[in-house]
């Protein structure tokens, strides 16, 4: 069920895998995508028994990810279904909520800041990384009150597997140039983790990279090794009421 879980200061926070839930081949076990052939049923009790382990009696707050910089903030009202956002990042200070970000090649980012009890989820693929949706959520939580912020970089695809057209490794690298990598077989490539932490460094925060490569790793699912058949893992991150 969890490629990384882990606590720190008030909060608790995760990176899921693919094992421990409902969902039949390909896209066996959970699934946690909003979308897809996956039948709904399935993907409905992939989220209970997750919520069920790592958080039971908290509320789930999510985004429609739209590869962009906007940022929500939980306010003490707890999302439904009708109102997820359409954003790539979410914080809140607020316990009661667990906050969650879907990938599957993207990279997940997680953020505590211990003394305030703020924290944040990010989606940043390389559209997000261009349009700088971590340094956004970053001070959307400096904004909240948090001072010191650690950061944790969960699976994503890597910059050995990510082939781009040398165009696109240009336009990227030039905003952001530690995403510039070469593939293992040697073409352009981005590193968008590599790009990620950057910026969250450029922004003082800590960073732990707990991430494995996505395309490389069978206990994760990857858009670019399996297309349409890959389902969505998640990291989830949420403030213990026992701070």
């Amino acid at each position: 069920m969890y490629a990384f879980r882990t606590r720190h200061g008030p909060a608790d926070l995760c990176f899921t895998d693919r094992y421990g839930g409902v969902s039949a081949s390909p896209y066996d076990e959970l699934n946690l995508a909003l979308g897809g052939d996956d039948p709904v049923e399935a993907r409905a009790r992939n989220h209970e028994l997750l919520l069920k382990d790592f958080a039971p009696e908290d509320e789930l707050c999510d985004l429609e990810q739209v590869h962009g910089a906007a940022v929500d903030v939980v306010e003490e009202t707890v999302l439904t279904d009708g109102d997820r956002p359409r954003a790539d990042a979410l914080v809140a200070r607020t316990t009661g909520v667990t906050l969650m970000v879907r990938a599957a090649d993207c990279v997940p980012v997680l953020l505590v800041s211990p003394r305030e009890s703020v924290i944040g989820a990010v989606h940043s693929g390389r559209p997000g990384l261009l349009a700088g949706v971590v340094p956004a959520a970053v001070r959307r939580m400096r904004e909240a009150g948090a001072g010191e912020i650690v950061a944790w970089v969960g699976p994503h695809v890597c910059g050995a597997c990510y082939e781009v057209p040398a165009a696109m490794q240009e336009e990227v690298s030039a905003a952001v140039p530690a995403s510039r990598a070469t593939t293992s077989w040697g073409t352009p490539s981005l590193d968008l983790g590599a790009g990620v932490r950057a910026q969250l460094e450029a922004e003082g925060v800590a960073v732990n990279d707990v991430s494995r490569c996505t395309r490389e790793s069978d206990d994760l699912y990857s858009y670019r090794r399996d297309g349409a058949a890959a389902g969505r893992h998640a990291g989830l991150v949420r403030l213990r009421g026992d701070r």
